[in-house]
C-alpha cells in the first residue's frame, strides 16, 4: 500500500511537471493560444453578442431544431469558416486553485496507476513502462485526439507529445520505484 502512494505522489508530480514545462517553458501549445492584434475589438463584440459564460460552435442550430433543419444548416455551412468560441464574462487570473487541483488529480491519476500496476505479477520495468506508456496513449486517444476529429484543435502534435513524455517519464521512475521496493 505505502509503494502504491508514494509510487502515486512522485509519479503525479513528474506528470504534473511535464504539464507544467509544456505549457510554460517548453510553450508545446502556442497554436492553440495564438495572437491577434485585434483581440480588444473581437472581445468587445462577444461581450455585446454573449449573456453568459459558455462555450459555443458557430455555425449552429438553437435547440429542437428537426434533423432536417440541422442537415440543411450544415449543408449550407459546408466549406464556409466556422468557430469555437469559449467565452467567460470575467477572466480570474488566480493561478493558485487550478493549480492545486490539477496536482491533487495528476497524484489520484498517479495512485490509480499504481493500483493497477500492483496488480501485475511478476512486476518487471519493461512491464511497468509499457503499462503506463499504454495508458498514457489511452488518455491521448480519448480526450484530444477524439476532440482533434471532431474539431481539428491547433495543438494535437503537443497533446501526443505530452502524452510520451509524461507518461513515459512516470512509467521510468514507477518502474524503477516499484521494482526497487519489491524486492
Amino acid at each position: 500500500m505505502k509503494k502504491g502512494i508514494i509510487g502515486g505522489i512522485v509519479g503525479g508530480i513528474i506528470i504534473f511537471l511535464w504539464q507544467f514545462l509544456s505549457w510554460t517553458a517548453l510553450d508545446l501549445h502556442r497554436a492553440a493560444q495564438q495572437y491577434t492584434p485585434k483581440q480588444d475589438s473581437i472581445l468587445s463584440y462577444l461581450n455585446s453578442q454573449f449573456s453568459e459564460d459558455g462555450s459555443y460552435f458557430l455555425p449552429n442550430c438553437p435547440p429542437g431544431t428537426s434533423h432536417e433543419e440541422m442537415e440543411k444548416t450544415m449543408k449550407a455551412g459546408e466549406g464556409k469558416p466556422w468557430a469555437q468560441v469559449s467565452y467567460h464574462k470575467s477572466m480570474d487570473i488566480s493561478m493558485t486553485p487550478s493549480i492545486i487541483r490539477a496536482l491533487v488529480v495528476d497524484i489520484l491519476i498517479g495512485w490509480l496507476l499504481c493500483w493497477i500496476l500492483l496488480q501485475i505479477q511478476p512486476l518487471t520495468l519493461g512491464k511497468v513502462f509499457t503499462v503506463t506508456l499504454v495508458a498514457g496513449i489511452i488518455v491521448f486517444l480519448n480526450a484530444p485526439y477524439t476532440m482533434h476529429i471532431w474539431y481539428k484543435t491547433a495543438d494535437v502534435k503537443a497533446h501526443l507529445i505530452d502524452a510520451v513524455a509524461s507518461w513515459g517519464l512516470c512509467g521510468i521512475w514507477l518502474g524503477v520505484w516499484l521494482r526497487k521496493r519489491e524486492a
